[in-house]
């Protein structure tokens, strides 16, 4: 059975991401790490309703009999592990960063706090992704640098060492992103108020 608070922290969470509207009714995952044991969603569950049922407990490096229940990307979270000194995992289906992750590279705040906050978000790609070693791999690897990378298409993950540190990461985001499409659809000349702002493309 998994800790009281353990739950309380991971139900805060989830209502949070789908109140934000960073996930649909079931999708996205969070997991925490404790020594060599993780928690992770229960495969299926609705972040924003999360019940002490949905949290399922497993090795870092091997299973335990109910594995099976757990979120379909716990390969991608294991090998976050074990690549970062990540002890909490966030992975949020943000619409706003999906869809600027389908026509660049890279993800440049604009604004202030952003730039503050995340300096740059990389944008990562695979031939196969939703739980695959080749989706694992890449993703790890950028979180190696970076604290929030975006999945091309697919999805953000962000590591923290608490959940409400990862989910900082992916809210701030989601805001970024907004902010940028907002700039866009105003067409309008912007104002430079930060100085040599095409340097913050070699953060």
């Amino acid at each position: 059975m998994v800790d009281e608070r353990v739950y309380e922290m991971f139900r805060e969470i989830g209502r949070d991401m789908y109140v934000h509207n960073l996930v649909s009714s079931h999708g996205g995952n969070i997991s925490v790490r404790f020594g060599d044991r993780i928690i992770i969603k229960r495969r299926g569950a609705m972040l924003g309703r999360l019940k002490p049922h949905d949290l399922i407990e497993t090795g870092l490096e091997k299973n335990d009999s109910g594995v099976a229940l757990a979120s379909t990307e716990l390969i991608v979270h294991r090998a976050i592990y074990k690549a970062t000194p990540a002890l909490a995992v966030v992975h949020a289906h943000p619409r706003r960063a999906i869809s600027l992750s389908l026509s660049r590279d890279e993800i440049i705040p604009i604004d202030n706090e952003g730039s503050y906050l995340l300096k740059k978000i990389p944008v990562v790609e695979v031939e196969f992704a939703s739980g695959t070693p080749q989706m694992a791999n890449t993703i790890a690897d950028a979180l190696r640098t970076y604290k929030i990378v975006m999945m091309r298409g697919h999805g953000s993950f962000a590591t923290g060492q608490t959940l409400d540190e990862a989910f900082q990461w992916t809210d701030a985001l989601e805001e970024v992103c907004e902010i940028i499409m907002y700039a866009h659809a105003m067409n309008e000349q912007m104002i430079e108020y930060r100085k040599h702002s095409d340097s913050y493309k070699n953060w």
